[in-house]
Parts: C-alpha cells; structure tokens; sequence
C-alpha cells in the first residue's frame, strides 16, 4: 500500500500584499511579468511563453497556448495590466516572445522570472515564504472571495478536475471571517 499523498494547502497573499508586491516594482518589463501572472492567474511556465499575437484587447483576454496538459485556455487580462503591458510592449518591442531572454532567440526562463519574484518580495518586505506560484493561488482564492462560481475559477486556470479547483475553497477566508472564536463570545 503507498503512503497518502500529502495534502498542502496553496500559500496565498492578501490583496494588500498583491498590491504592495507589484507596486514595489520599478523595472517595466518585471512590472508586466508579474501583472500578468496575477492578474490572469498563469503559471510561470505559461507567463514567459506569452506571444504578443495571445493578446485580444478587445475582449480583454490572453490565450494560454500549450499550458499544462498541452491545452490551449482563455484567461481574464485586467485593466491595470493590460495598461502595462500596452506600456511595455511600446518600449520594448519584440518580434515573438513578450518576454524575450537575453540572447534574443528565446522566451525569459522559468527561473529568471522566479528571481524577479523573489526581488519583489524582497522589495515589498513581505515575509511570508512564498513562491511566484502563489501569484496564481491568490488569484483563485481572491476570485473564490469575490464570489466568483468555481466552475469558471476552474476553466481561468485550466483545470481538468473541479477537486483540484476546490482546494481554494479550504484557503478562503469569505466564509470564516463570519466565524467568531469562543473567547471572541459574550
């Protein structure tokens, strides 16, 4: 028989650390990546493989092509980080990738997108031990408490399973702020 598979819970960031995480930011180009990755709840391996024609302004969308299990989604683009991005691309205009790597032939790596993160944090003071994968924990669990269906919480992040979804629902803190404890009681 194998061992249970541990059962962790995502580390989320409140709004106001979101906020005070992007507003430390200087750099334009770390200020689009970590937008977009918060605001479209992406993973880090889809942020940085982000082509400027996944864009459509109009509808305020981004096209997450190839993501995990090799399948294409739709995701939200927000207004702020549209604007940024609008900002950045008329910059720093690339021919493919939006985020380009040093060399010019490639997309940024994985890990260089991690360490714009990390300086962020840094920057930010928050020190809670998170990764930029909590930008995508947030994202869930900020919509989750926003009211927003899990079914489309599902289908922004491209999740094949609902139960996968649902783990933001342990994460939430809507339901448990109405909580009072004992000692709180009269």
């Amino acid at each position: 028989m194998r061992p249970r598979k541990e059962n962790k819970l995502p580390n989320v960031l409140s709004l106001s650390e979101v906020k005070r995480l992007l507003g430390a930011l200087t750099n334009l180009k770390h200020q689009a990546l970590l937008f977009i990755t918060y605001s479209s709840g992406l993973r880090v391996g889809e942020v940085v493989r982000i082509r400027l024609q996944d864009f459509d302004y109009e509808r305020r969308t981004l096209l997450v092509k190839q993501g995990k299990g090799r399948k294409d989604r739709l995701t939200v683009l927000s207004d702020s980080a549209l604007e940024i991005v609008k900002r950045y691309i008329r910059k720093e205009a690339s021919d493919a990738w939006l985020f380009p790597g040093q060399k010019g032939a490639g997309h940024l790596t994985e890990r260089s997108a991690q360490k714009v993160f990390e300086q962020a944090l840094a920057v930010s003071g928050i020190k809670k031990k998170v990764s930029i994968h909590a930008l995508r924990h947030s994202f869930a669990t900020h919509l989750l408490e926003g009211g927003i269906d899990l079914r489309y919480i599902q289908e922004l992040l491209g999740h094949q399973s609902s139960r996968t979804t649902e783990r933001y629902t342990h994460v939430s803190v809507k339901d448990i702020r109405r909580i009072k404890s004992p000692l709180d009681m009269e």
